[in-house]
């Protein structure tokens, strides 16, 4: 499944070849997606790549060919403190597994160190405990990296995510930065600053421009298996 600027781009990448016979420009890109620079484009770019949704010709400009669109379209972000400009997230398909257990999508790997993309597979789902379950869409992502150890997650376990749009200061949350790099981190916003706080004294805090941040989950559980 796709990020928001992921998906919004492959579409107008192929809309525009559609209609045009052409690959749009990087700097039709950057506007459509109101992105400050070209970097952002670049990373999304890499990024469809990677997954075969699209293929590059070497040494030439504007030679992007889409050779795949998704079944299913991203699992929709919204800026860090703003007023949700993609209502209606796509419905999670809960599995009752009994009266104290639930299965929920698990979407995948995050960084809790180096940022790495969040992505989901539709057929893995996890089992977890209702009372963990809230109001609300949840989804489950399994740790990768050591930089919230201090509170508690460590490489290795599974979070339990509520989607949200919003992130109260000093929460910890699913931030997409980019529209690229997923990573758990603790949040704070000043002004049109965002500060994304690791807990391990080895990792630096990122300070990034709100434009460039997204949330898309607050952490609300944590599994551990003990081998």
């Amino acid at each position: 499944m796709l990020t928001q600027k992921q998906y919004l781009l492959l579409t107008f990448i192929n809309d525009t070849i559609k209609e045009k016979g052409v690959c749009p420009s990087f700097d039709e890109m950057k506007e459509k997606l109101n992105l400050h620079s070209k970097s952002g484009i670049h990373r999304i770019i890499n990024a469809l790549e990677q997954r075969k949704f699209i293929k590059r010709a070497p040494n030439r400009a504007r030679a992007i060919e889409v050779i795949a669109m998704p079944a299913e379209k991203y699992v929709a972000p919204v800026k860090v403190m703003g007023k949700n400009k993609t209502k209606g997230f796509s419905q999670a398909v809960y599995n009752v597994v009994n009266d104290n257990s639930i299965e929920i999508p698990l979407f995948g790997k995050i960084a809790a160190g180096v940022p790495i993309e969040a992505i989901r597979n539709p057929n893995d789902m996890v089992t977890v405990p209702s009372h963990m379950m809230g109001s609300g869409e949840h989804y489950a992502l399994k740790i990768e990296g050591d930089s919230m150890i201090n509170a508690g997650i460590m490489d290795g376990d599974t979070v339990i995510i509520k989607r949200a749009d919003y992130a109260p200061n000093g929460s910890i949350v699913v931030a997409l930065v980019d529209g690229f790099e997923a990573t758990l981190k603790r949040i704070q916003v000043k002004g049109r600053q965002v500060t994304l706080i690791p807990e391990n004294p080895a990792y630096e805090p990122r300070t990034l421009d709100i434009a460039r941040v997204e949330v898309q989950g607050l952490l609300v559980g944590l599994m551990r298996a003990y081998h």
